[in-house]
């Protein structure tokens, strides 16, 4: 029976009431076919598109299993990407935050290993982590998987894309056999089938798919005779729709690179986030997009997997996904949470297969329109310029210190500072680009928490 309410589930009390305090009110599509089995402790494998509540979901099933005196890692979460991982363990512990002394750890690539040994040598109920770096702690003796009750593979297809098939099964096999086993993915390709018939135990399968809310999204594709042409053809688009934000796709790291460089030199901030960059520049790139440093973002398909960008009224595919599953998980990163979304995609002639083959995986055709005439030169400055402090957490930073080395006496308003994020050995502050220079002398001029510190511009 499909439920229509949390409160008709089996779930614990203080869960419910939490779910309450967090605006869940009636569950997804995803939740509310994939709960019952989960609660039950049934294997399930899941097809779900991204921003469907899957996270939710498994975090609730995993959550209602835990035991908080056994001090031992009793889930764990794989996913493809640091980013993934960090959304999941956010939104996970949103959801524990009602539940005493739940501790969760996330293991990922792209920082050191000690500081994460030293946290797992006090214990942890749940691990959220990327493959290798989950698989690095399990060969070096700092992770025990032996208590793990709950084991979620999230978006695994997107894992076996990446080349982690090795590292999966050898952490399967690390997990004791009679534990829950979910397997989450966008798609159901032969090798998700293989890895469900030999590390799970008569699961349930379970699809909700396909395109996001058709009354939320407008998807429109234009063709581009000559493909030199398809830079001024994204220059019209941009033109004519000036989004105050949005994703472009292309295909190659290399062409995402170019791309965002020739916009740049059009007066068009953007930024490229590609597999190519290191973890620090991914985490800085991302954290400039969200603050309104840029107006643009150009990525891969693996770049963007995984990412929380919320109010994204734009996604503009410069080339044709190769894959339709890849094509829908673009075009699903806008018109969410009842929000409106635009999907814009230019086909050369070369790429007409591909569009042929989305319309036979969809099941209907796609909607063609006119290139707008070219207009005047657009200019997408950045709103916001970023600048980095050197030190976060561990030097026990808040956005209120931030904030009041920024705005106190003779500073800068309020208003003209924006989004401040808190990393782990930096912070990032978002400033109207007409108040950066001042914001930034500041800085360096100042003391934030008593203290002297160095700031720069990214």
């Amino acid at each position: 029976m499909i439920p229509e309410s949390f409160a008709s589930l089996p779930l614990p009390s203080a869960l419910l009431d939490n779910l309450a305090d967090l605006g869940f009110q009636t569950p997804t599509p995803i939740q509310a076919a994939s709960l019952p089995a989960l609660l039950a402790g049934e294997d399930v494998i899941a097809q779900a598109k991204t921003g469907s509540g899957k996270t939710v979901a498994f975090g609730l099933a995993l959550l209602a299993r835990l035991q908080p005196s056994q001090f031992q890692v009793q889930a764990l979460v794989l996913c493809p990407t640091r980013e993934l991982a960090e959304q999941v363990s956010k939104e996970i512990r949103r959801l524990a935050r009602c539940l005493p002394n739940i501790k969760l750890l996330t293991l990922c690539g792209g920082t050191p290993l000690a500081p994460q040994r030293d946290s797992l040598a006090h214990g942890a109920h749940v691990v959220v982590g990327t493959p290798g770096r989950v698989l690095d702690h399990l060969t070096k003796g700092s992770l025990s998987l032996a208590a793990v009750q709950t084991l979620v593979l999230d978006e695994a297809d997107r894992m076996l894309d990446m080349g982690f098939a090795d590292e999966m099964r050898h952490l399967l096999q690390a997990c004791p056999r009679q534990r829950q086993t979910l397997l989450f993915s966008a798609t159901f390709p032969e090798e998700i089938r293989q890895l469900s018939a030999a590390y799970q135990r008569q699961a349930r399968e379970i699809r909700v798919a396909g395109l996001p809310d058709e009354a939320q999204l407008t998807q429109l594709f234009f063709e581009v005779a000559d493909p030199r042409k398809r830079l001024e053809a994204l220059l019209r688009l941009l033109g004519h729709y000036r989004p105050t934000a949005g994703i472009i796709f292309c295909n190659t790291k290399r062409g995402c690179q170019v791309l965002a460089q020739a916009l740049g030199e059009t007066g068009i901030a953007a930024l490229a986030l590609h597999g190519d960059l290191e973890q620090k520049e991914r985490d800085q790139t991302l954290i400039r997009f969200a603050n309104r440093s840029a107006a643009l973002l150009v990525a891969t398909d693996v770049a963007a997997r995984g990412l929380d960008i919320k109010d994204l009224p734009l996604v503009i595919n410069f080339e044709v996904s190769q894959e339709p599953e890849s094509h829908v998980h673009r075009i699903g990163r806008t018109g969410r949470a009842g929000a409106s979304g635009l999907a814009l995609s230019l086909v050369t002639p070369g790429e007409s297969q591909r569009v042929n083959l989305l319309e036979d995986y969809l099941g209907q055709p796609v909607s063609w329109s006119e290139l707008p005439a070219a207009g005047a030169p657009l200019r997408l400055p950045a709103e916001m310029v970023t600048l980095c402090i050197e030190g976060g957490r561990q030097a026990k930073v808040r956005a209120g210190d931030v904030l009041g080395a920024l705005t106190g006496e003779g500073g800068l308003a309020a208003a003209q500072v924006g989004k401040i994020d808190i990393a782990e050995r930096y912070a990032y502050v978002a400033i109207q680009a007409a108040a950066a220079h001042q914001a930034l002398q500041r800085l360096q001029q100042g003391k934030l928490k008593g203290r002297k510190v160095k700031a720069s511009r990214l």
